[in-house]
């Protein structure tokens, strides 16, 4: 037989549970052709994978690169995991429905030189896929774009015509291929919702088949257990399945306690609801700056935010509300907060710096030193948080609800992220569980659930029809990895490293990585619900 593309004696782990069998397999245009005994075949390319592991490409099931893959294309911070196809729109922030002059992913995020020029999933996606990606995108709709467009980005209800608007959009969102409506509770103008707010304009889409809801949750002191249990009422009573964005726990006082956050989703899973949960493998999260602030000094946007910040008598209002040393009930640890990215040449020395050290360096306190950073940065600062607790991750991540993604972004290490220090979830989230918890702790998972974690599962999530399994007729979407060596590199001080053990990636045939080295291939599709 005669492919474009042989790869031959590996060990397939097919992306379902199974266990793992030998075989060669074979690839012609861009679908896997042929699955066995194929040492009589013939291909252009043949790649040796004696030693190693065929699997499904990676798929991200929490990713933020719905802007980022516009600056760095090539997404090497993912495709060099493994990762082919990134679930994007999430947390409530993507980049449609845009007004033509404002966007919610843009406007307080990384200094870019990209122009939201659409204003729908349509656009967007003609954008990416015009400009060429390396690994494919699944979209989602973010509820705080909703707000946006609708012109309810204070703290109040909308409206009737303005849900009626969030109702409109959301669903033509969805008919152009949006899998999900996700929301972010922390995230103005999305946390000022009502919990019937959102029902409502999830219910808007919950004919359409494979749609279901997304959540980052309330995260604020006391709503570890009923943050969880607010987003499954927003999936029962819209009738849509749920899924639970990054689980964990970030309150200090109530570590230990996942037990009571899943028995939220095993509860509603016996009585017949269709729950469950993304995380990732690190004891720190990252956000912006501004999430940090009061919910009052946020309404309007970014350029309100800073317009409010900038008036001296606000500003120690600001100051005064969060002196306590709290935010939202749980407690601030500036040490503990660590600066990821500015957008001035003045502050750059201050990446990697935490917030009690530049707040000393300055004779400030921490929330002075914070307020001041968002106004001279212009709200374009990031910090990476160490708030969760190393027993909780191995807990959720064998929760047999849980799956992997990597609330991280696709960036290259010589673009305009070269400067920050981001979270090494960028660049280590699935060689992490492959070595770190398979390899070093057997006990956590065994590769086989740890693949299904990280391809099968979350495309049954996502109803990927051809994607997500070793399987014939499905998309050659393969990731070849060294089962021993397998590990990130990217540390908290050093995040731009490529991880080891991941010498081959393929998207839809297509290699992206080839013997360790990004081959410039940019074979990406936007994937969109019901393809």
């Amino acid at each position: 037989m005669a492919f474009d593309t042989l790869i031959r004696n590996g060990t397939v782990i097919d992306g379902t549970g199974n266990p793992r069998y030998q075989a060669d397999i074979g690839i012609s245009g861009g679908r896997i052709e042929a699955i066995g005994a194929l040492q009589d075949g013939e291909a252009a390319l043949v790649i040796e994978a004696a030693g190693h592991v065929i699997a499904p490409g990676f798929i991200d099931m929490h990713s933020h690169s719905d802007r980022s893959l516009l600056d760095d294309p090539g997404a090497e911070s993912k495709v060099h995991q493994g990762v082919t196809t990134e679930v994007v729109g999430n947390c409530a922030a993507s980049p449609f429905p845009a007004s033509g002059e404002r966007d919610v992913i843009l406007e307080g995020s990384h200094p870019s030189s990209v122009v939201a020029d659409w204003t729908d999933l349509d656009g967007w996606a003609i954008r990416l896929e015009t400009n060429g990606i390396s690994l494919n995108v699944a979209p989602q709709v973010g509820h705080s774009a909703l707000r946006t467009v609708a012109g309810v980005t204070d703290n109040r209800p909308p409206t009737a015509d303005e849900l009626n608007t969030m109702r409109r959009l959301a669903a033509e969102a969805v008919e152009q291929g949006a899998y999900s409506v996700t929301t972010g509770l922390t995230l103005p103008p999305s946390s000022y919702a009502t919990t019937d707010e959102i029902v409502s304009i999830v219910q808007a889409t919950a004919h359409y088949d494979g749609v279901f809801y997304t959540s980052h949750t309330r995260v604020w002191a006391g709503w570890h257990i009923k943050a969880v249990e607010e987003c499954v009422e927003v999936g029962r009573r819209a009738g849509v399945p749920v899924q639970h964005s990054h689980m964990g726990i970030v309150d200090p006082r109530v570590y230990g306690r996942g037990g009571e956050l899943v028995a939220v989703i095993d509860r509603a899973r016996a009585q017949g609801m269709d729950v469950t949960y993304d995380m990732h493998p690190y004891a720190a999260a990252a956000t912006h700056l501004q999430q940090l602030t009061p919910e009052w000094l946020q309404e309007g946007g970014v350029s309100a935010m800073l317009d409010r910040l900038r008036d001296p008598e606000i500003r120690q209002r600001a100051i005064a509300e969060t002196s306590g040393g709290y935010f939202r009930g749980l407690p601030f640890e500036w040490d503990k907060l660590v600066l990821a990215n500015v957008s001035t040449a003045g502050n750059q020395n201050l990446v990697g710096r935490s917030i009690a050290d530049v707040a000393e360096a300055r004779n400030m306190s921490g929330v002075e030193t914070m307020l001041a950073l968002i106004d001279e940065e212009d709200n374009k600062v990031g910090v990476v948080a160490h708030n969760r607790d190393e027993g909780d991750i191995r807990f959720f991540m064998a929760h047999s609800q849980a799956m992997i993604g990597s609330d991280g972004t696709a960036m290259s290490p010589i673009g305009i992220y070269a400067n920050d220090r981001p979270h090494p979830r960028f660049y280590g989230t699935y060689p992490r569980i492959l070595g770190r918890y398979v390899r070093e702790q057997p006990a956590v998972l065994t590769l086989e659930e740890a693949i299904f974690k990280m391809t099968g599962f979350p495309a049954r999530r996502m109803s990927f029809r051809d994607r997500g399994t070793v399987a014939v007729g499905n998309m050659a979407d393969l990731v070849v990895f060294d089962p021993e060596t397998a590990l990130d590199r990217a540390t908290y001080d050093n995040p731009h490293q490529f991880p080891e053990g991941i010498p081959h990636v393929l998207v839809a045939g297509d290699p992206v990585v080839l013997d360790g080295e990004h081959t410039g291939a940019r074979p990406g599709k936007v994937i969109r619900r019901g393809a």
